[in-house]
């Protein structure tokens, strides 16, 4: 990580000058921009406590926590404009190629998921963040690429929400369900003069909407809803794949987050916008991607009724026959 601290401090930003910030950080005015970057980076790839890493860099436990406090806001204001840009409808259609060429998947604009982050229980939170895995946790929304690059997310649902509606009280369901995302206006699917809308693409625990497409129900499946399952569950892969890939990288992810719930909200954040910096400057290597295990999933969404579902389903069985109209190996894709 250390072209990305050195980029980090290079980067021309009024965020990163301290004296821009109130005085409550003077503590942070007297380190600098490099060593401050260097704290931050070793808490979040290694998860050591701030206890270790006071001990470690002789310094005070209070002084390192303010300064990976301050820091971590700061890399989200630094970087977020130049890695992780408000999506503008150019930016869709070439995800929209992307997905098409490496995943064979036809108007897709991003993959969607959600991922429990630990923490320690937050102060008189009650049961708030407390999870049907039974441990507190804050949730993590995100749409990413076909190359893993995170497009949007959507931090700080409560753990408690897993089994009621985490993604429809998050502002990432509301900006897609009101479509104020920049998604493109409908299409042909490619080689077709069959119009369909640009879509986002989740597992079965995520609702049905005219643009979020799901797999169909493992019940009562025909062969051709087995393969458009099995199409859009690769492409799907993407979402699994990038999380593993922050796990991997930032072990502060696999540990409980010892701080308060707005700070933890910052560090989910800070490697978020890390995660997309590293892609960025260094890219990535498809065939050393790391697959892990997936998500836990329950079943995390209450379901759309009424003219919503029925507008999905014929969005859905479109796809379905495209799908199906296209096959492709997968032996060799």
């Amino acid at each position: 990580n250390s072209c990305v601290i050195r980029h980090i401090t290079k980067t021309k930003s009024p965020a990163y000058k301290y004296g821009s910030h109130n005085t409550s950080h003077s503590c942070c005015q007297c380190v600098s921009p490099s060593y401050s970057s260097s704290h931050s980076a070793k808490y979040l790839a290694t998860g050591a406590s701030f206890r270790h890493l006071a001990f470690s860099f002789r310094m005070g436990r209070s002084t390192v926590a303010s300064i990976i406090k301050h820091m971590i806001k700061i890399l989200w204001n630094m970087l977020q404009p130049l890695h992780m840009p408000e999506p503008t409808t150019a930016t869709f259609l070439n995800v929209s190629a992307d997905f098409m060429k490496v995943w064979n998947f036809p108007n897709c604009i991003g993959a969607v998921d959600g991922k429990h982050v630990k923490v320690i229980a937050p102060q008189h939170s009650g049961s708030m963040y407390f999870n049907y895995k039974h441990y507190f946790s804050i949730v993590l929304q995100g749409v990413c690429d076909a190359n893993y690059k995170l497009l949007v997310i959507d931090v700080g649902g409560y753990g408690k929400q897993s089994d009621g509606g985490t993604f429809q009280s998050s502002n990432l369901y509301k900006r897609i369900h009101q479509n104020k995302l920049n998604v493109p206006n409908p299409d042909s699917l490619p080689g077709t003069n069959v119009r369909a809308p640009y879509v986002f693409i989740a597992d079965e625990a995520y609702p049905l909407m005219p643009n979020l497409l799901k797999p169909y129900n493992r019940r009562n499946r025909s062969l051709e809803h087995i393969n458009f399952n099995q199409r859009l569950s690769r492409a799907r892969k993407t979402i699994e794949c990038t999380f593993g890939i922050m796990y991997a990288k930032w072990r502060l992810l696999s540990k409980a987050i010892e701080t308060t719930e707005k700070t933890a909200d910052d560090i989910i954040k800070a490697i978020c916008i890390l995660h997309n910096t590293i892609l960025d400057r260094e890219g990535f290597q498809r065939h050393l991607t790391l697959v892990t295990d997936a998500v836990p999933r329950d079943q995390m969404f209450e379901l759309p009724r009424g003219r919503q579902l029925g507008e999905g389903q014929r969005v859905r069985d479109i796809f379905c026959n495209y799908v199906n109209f296209f096959p492709i190996s997968y032996e060799t894709a």
